[in-house]
């Protein structure tokens, strides 16, 4: 008879998860799962709002990535209402998410993933978290970490209004500019976060590559699908956050399709296993055939190391270097290993820090002209930014009084899904044998998610659903004298 290895719940994500591993008589690998068990209602509890209130509420889906869905939906909005904001409200806009970019990065950089190859994958449990990290990197670099991302918060706070749940963004623009005054400060501060990229490029080169533990682990095929890849590019085909094309590479590279935020029902497609409730995401035209990689498989993938994958380079000088880098020292291009993910990450770091100097610097941004008001209707719109952890959709209907009637999200962690599934279950098989498990061993099985950043708050949205729960009252004689199983009370 076979065992069941269980990791409930895994750990240094955003959301709740569970892996069960599930190996045959000799020890060896059946399958793994990556199990989603939460389950929220967006798409449906949000029928009936007004529209011009999705980017507050939809902001409340992730405290992690508020400003993701808070664009989005005000993109969305946009599209709604046919409406193009001034140019100062999309320069604007587009500073406050790089701001935003910059710091959630750092955060994962840091904090969720960095334990794993800033401490190392073999690192005792208990020094696999910020601490251990502080303690590698020094107690300076932990305080420097902590104070840029306050900096880069107490700007968006200013800003936005709130920085967990954005108030700000609306059709036709935003509520509030920048005035000249304080343009200084925005100024000073992209400087700071510019600085902060560097180092923490250097901090990578330093402590990361030249541990050749983990860079074994990163070209190792335990971490390696063949996939189409997507992600957002400008006219020139560089990275950009904040608008462009859809662009989808296959998995030599080769530009497969291109096309609008408005066209990707044509495009997409979502398949439904019963183990989990998130949905997986493939490519409609390719088809599903099921969880394995390959141009013949729908498969794609999304978040940093995708975007850099689907691009030509990147928009600003140093990021273009750290890209180059990046590709010539892993020697082919796309780049095919999971846990590069983090590596690209660091040169979007430089990315975003980069643009939001650029842009803090810019004269329009001044410009007290910040919204241009909706006249007219469509009664649907579609509005796309790139995530931190990949490509994200909002797409609304709606009736003549603008009241939602029906809402489509396609998270960053949907479109991942897939290869997500597929990457724990070939960690697992590659990594235990003969029934030999270790706490080190499920780490690293546990790492084949962790580098995709995966949001399962902002993943399961989707109703009709529910939680399967039991709950049993027992007397003092240790006797069942009730249960209740999802509504239904049954007595013993």
């Amino acid at each position: 008879m076979g065992k069941r290895i269980e990791i409930d719940p895994i750990t240094r994500l955003e959301g709740h998860g569970k892996i069960e591993i599930f190996l045959n008589d000799k020890g060896e690998v059946e399958r793994a799962y990556l199990s989603i068990p939460e389950l929220r209602g967006f798409e449906v509890f949000c029928r009936g709002k007004p529209v011009e209130m999705m980017p507050q509420i939809t902001a409340r889906i992730c405290g992690v990535c508020p400003t993701a869905h808070h664009i989005a939906s005000a993109k969305a909005c946009d599209d709604v209402y046919e409406v193009d904001p001034p140019v100062a409200a999309k320069k604007l806009r587009e500073m406050l998410y790089n701001m935003f970019m910059f710091e959630d990065h750092l955060l994962h950089f840091y904090i969720l993933g960095g334990p794993d190859f800033i401490v190392g994958p073999g690192a005792p449990k208990e020094q696999r978290n910020v601490v251990g990290v502080i303690q590698t990197v020094g107690l300076d670099t932990g305080k420097k970490l902590i104070a840029m991302r306050r900096r880069v918060r107490e700007l968006m706070t200013f800003l936005a209004g709130k920085v967990i749940h954005p108030v700000w963004a609306l059709p036709g623009g935003v509520t509030r500019g920048l005035d000249p005054s304080q343009q200084q400060r925005f100024i000073t501060v992209a400087r700071e976060a510019v600085e902060f990229a560097r180092f923490t490029l250097q901090t990578f080169r330093e402590i990361v590559l030249k541990n050749r533990e983990y860079v074994e682990f990163i070209t190792s095929d335990a971490y390696t699908h063949r996939t189409y890849y997507m992600g957002l590019v400008d006219p020139q085909n560089r990275v950009n956050f904040y608008d462009g094309d859809i662009r989808v590479v296959d998995p030599q590279g080769k530009e497969y399709i291109r096309f609008p935020a408005r066209e990707y029902l044509q495009h997409l497609a979502e398949h439904v296993e019963p183990w989990t409730y998130i949905k997986f995401l493939y490519l409609k035209k390719v088809g599903w055939k099921g969880f394995v990689d390959g141009e013949a498989s729908g498969i794609y993938a999304v978040a940093p190391l995708a975007r850099l994958n689907v691009a030509d380079g990147m928009a600003t000088e140093e990021a273009q270097a750290a890209y180059q880098e990046m590709y010539q020292a892993l020697g082919t291009r796309p780049v095919h290993h999971t846990l590069a993910m983090h590596w690209a990450r660091v040169v979007e770091i430089m990315y975003a820090a980069e643009r939001f100097l650029e842009l803090a610097a810019d004269p329009d941004i001044t410009s007290q002209r910040i919204r241009m008001i909706p006249r007219t209707s469509s009664g649907e719109g579609v509005g796309v930014v790139e995530a931190p952890r990949g490509t994200l959709f909002h797409h609304y209907w709606t009736d003549t009084k603008g009241l939602i009637q029906k809402a489509n999200l396609l998270v960053a962690t949907q479109n991942n899904a897939a290869r997500i599934a597929m990457s724990v279950d070939k960690a697992a098989r590659h990594l235990i044998h003969d029934g030999k498990v270790s706490e080190e061993v499920l780490n690293l099985v546990e790492m084949a998610f962790r580098a995709y950043d995966p949001c399962h708050a902002c993943g399961t949205h989707s109703l009709p659903g529910h939680f399967a729960f039991s709950v049993r009252l027992w007397d003092a004689r240790g006797k069942v004298i009730k249960e209740i199983r999802n509504g239904s009370v049954e007595r013993s």
